[in-house]
């Protein structure tokens, strides 16, 4: 595949230290990791998305498979995400983008009931929902046993419908 063999090109130079194929794959991961935090990280999503793009370029050369690349960013992107998120005021000032263009207000109120939830619910319904994770590859990238991610993962969709049919009466 000429895209893989593109990929591991570019991260291999990059991982030598050659600054433009740093430039492209940084140009490439950004728009990635700016929708993995978003969901999580809420009004704190592009400072999210920054300190995770530092993480990336600092610990480049410690990535092993370049075909790797995606999943090891969306880990650093998502602890990233759930690390601001917590330390900040759980209601953003201003609503987040919608992830739905089809139908944008279905799109708001799901975004609405997502933004009530704590940074941690929203990252696991993030993982295991919008970006299609099993619960292990949840487990692996929040850090957390796989008994955990499972019984917070009940308790985000039960938070999440306890909220959607308070709003939607």
């Amino acid at each position: 595949m000429q895209h893989h063999e593109n990929l591991t090109t570019l991260v291999r130079a990059a991982q030598q230290g050659d600054a433009l194929a740093l430039d492209e794959l940084l140009s490439l991961l950004m728009p990635y990791v700016g929708r993995v935090c978003a969901p999580i990280a809420l009004q704190d999503a592009p400072d999210a998305a920054q300190e995770a793009m530092i993480a990336i370029v600092r610990s480049l050369r410690q990535l092993k498979a370049p075909e790797a690349l995606f999943g090891w960013a969306r880990t650093i992107a998502a602890r990233e995400a759930v690390r601001l998120a917590t330390r900040r005021s759980p209601r953003p000032e201003a609503p987040t983008d919608q992830p739905d263009d089809h139908d944008p207000e279905l799109a708001a109120d799901i975004q609405d009931v997502l933004e009530r939830l704590p940074p941690g619910h929203r990252a696991i319904l993030t993982l295991r929902h919008i970006e299609g994770l099993d619960e292990r590859s949840v487990s692996e990238i929040l850090d957390l046993p796989l008994g955990t991610v499972r019984s917070r993962l009940f308790r985000a969709r039960h938070g999440f419908r306890t909220a959607w049919g308070a709003e939607h009466r």
